[in-house]
């Protein structure tokens, strides 16, 4: 089929490479490049760098409420369009022109889940599973009916990252599999179990060592790598990215051992994590040569 893809980040690169290998991408449109690094010199996003890599027309226009530029994706014909993690909605005249919709990789089970940090949340939240779906896109937000989803387990020590990279795949997979099939049924959303998935907000990444452990360890896990979260330990503020939880009482941000740590209720062990200005480290490589304090902040 001729198909148009639409994504930005890194997530979006598996779906792209598995559909190029099996239809005709007619455009690639992604966000433009932003500026970043050092040098704060414009870089293009994964989804672009692999697209013209590969030999794929590019398009990276700042919105699609211009009529030229609606009139330019309808003049590609495509036969369907698919959507990962692309960045800007898209107007009703973009999700009607091509011939079978636009088709999204949603990194949840909806109708969990809807909105803009799903695989953050789902973490955060202490969900036993989550998933991938494929949805036929509608003018609402994560609103649309489900052609198919695949389901996953969430372990009790994964990170937003090593989930994020699962689901990369399993969309890729999914996300082909309904290309092969269409036009396929699709199923209403229900009404029940609708939850949303904010932006995540920097204001969050701040550990409370008062709150349960639970709670601290699905924070850490669930914001690593990015935001990622964060405390003072002797003045220096310290990114946590890895974690569980262990048996141990103590004073809120009392050091019991090693990197474990108390917390309102029962105690976390740190993993891993980022000194300022340092690379992530193991907890064991880290506490060579740094002491810890006896409380953290």
């Amino acid at each position: 089929m001729r198909v148009i893809f639409m994504g930005t980040p890194e997530f979006s690169v598996p779906a792209l490479r598995a559909i190029a290998a099996r239809h005709e991408v007619v455009a690639v449109y992604s966000q433009p490049p932003r500026a970043a690094g050092r040098g704060q010199k414009p870089r293009p996003s994964a989804v672009q760098s692999a697209a013209e890599e590969w030999g794929i027309a590019v398009r990276t226009p700042l919105r699609l409420r211009d009529e030229d530029e609606q009139a330019a994706f309808a003049a590609l014909q495509a036969d369907v369009a698919v959507v990962v993690a692309y960045g800007l909605i898209l107007p009703q005249p973009v999700l009607d022109a091509p011939r079978l919709g636009c088709l999204n990789i949603h990194a949840s089970l909806l109708p969990r889940w809807r909105g803009a940090a799903p695989i953050h949340r789902a973490v955060m939240a202490g969900d036993a599973e989550t998933g991938v779906a494929i949805m036929q896109m509608e003018a609402g937000l994560d609103t649309g009916p489900v052609l198919a989803c695949a389901r996953t387990g969430i372990g009790a020590e994964e990170t937003t990252a090593d989930l994020h990279d699962r689901l990369a795949v399993m969309g890729a997979a999914l996300v082909v599999d309904v290309l092969d099939r269409l036009p396929l049924p699709t199923v209403p959303q229900a009404a029940d179990g609708v939850t949303y998935a904010a932006k995540i907000d920097k204001a969050e990444a701040r550990v409370d060592w008062s709150r349960p452990a639970v709670e601290v360890d699905r924070l850490i896990r669930g914001l690593s790598p990015f935001p990622g979260a964060w405390c003072e330990i002797a003045g220096e503020r310290v990114k946590l990215l890895r974690s569980r939880v262990v048996a141990g009482q103590g004073a809120p941000g009392q050091v019991l051992s090693g990197f474990a740590v108390a917390c309102g209720d029962g105690a976390v062990e740190v993993l891993e994590a980022q000194r300022s200005g340092k690379k992530p480290m193991a907890a064991g490589e880290l506490l060579r040569g740094w002491g810890l304090p006896a409380r953290f902040d």
